[in-house]
């Protein structure tokens, strides 16, 4: 009777098979352990031309109204009887700022703030007397259109005066922050820094 010496072939491929195994796990951990997989955000920020202009658009914004009535009277001598003049003039006086102004590069981002510098708060219209409504409260004598104007400019410096005041130009100076502010979160930016020109 002839022996069989040959030595069993499955359990030879059983123990390959598992060597294999042992290799290929070994050598997916090392490779997904050197590759890992980062999210970052993007902390920059940036305006595009056509939302810098939709801002420059909007022109004069206005910050502040003031409205103002001034009562001036003037008296003229005379050798019988004095003649006298009194009127009220009324003027409403907006504060606010010209976008037409602004200087290039007046509104940049810096990495994640965008910064905005914009002009100088002022009157913007220097045409405020509203000459419809200014009455002669009080009037003897004959006045010449040129008495008149003299009366409506002390009128005008008197309510400049009484407008352009530091606290009313710093109110209306934070009053355009804010509203400016307002405008560019609506845009999307969260952190605004924001000046005026000297």
């Amino acid at each position: 009777m002839k022996r069989n010496n040959s030595i069993p072939l499955q359990p030879i491929l059983i123990a390959v098979a598992v060597i294999l195994l042992i290799l290929l796990v070994s050598w997916i951990y090392r490779n997904m352990k050197s590759n890992s997989i980062e999210i970052t955000a993007d902390q920059e920020i940036d305006i595009t031309p056509q939302q810098i202009q939709s801002i420059k658009d909007i022109g004069e914004w206005e910050f502040l109204e003031i409205s103002d009535e001034e009562m001036v009277d003037t008296t003229r001598r005379g050798i019988l009887s004095d003649d006298h003049l009194v009127r009220i003039y009324y003027g409403t006086m907006r504060l606010g700022i010209n976008l037409k102004q602004v200087e290039t590069g007046w509104i940049v981002p810096r990495g994640d703030t965008i910064e905005v510098t914009l002009p100088k708060v002022g009157l913007l219209d220097r045409d405020f007397i509203d000459e419809a409504r200014t009455k002669s409260f009080y009037e003897s004598g004959t006045w010449t259109a040129k008495d008149r104007e003299s009366m409506m400019r002390r009128a005008y410096q008197r309510m400049l005066q009484r407008g352009l005041t530091p606290q009313n130009l710093q109110t209306a100076q934070q009053n355009g922050e804010a509203q400016v502010r307002q405008v560019l979160q609506g845009m999307g930016f969260k952190l605004i820094k924001i000046q005026y020109k000297d």
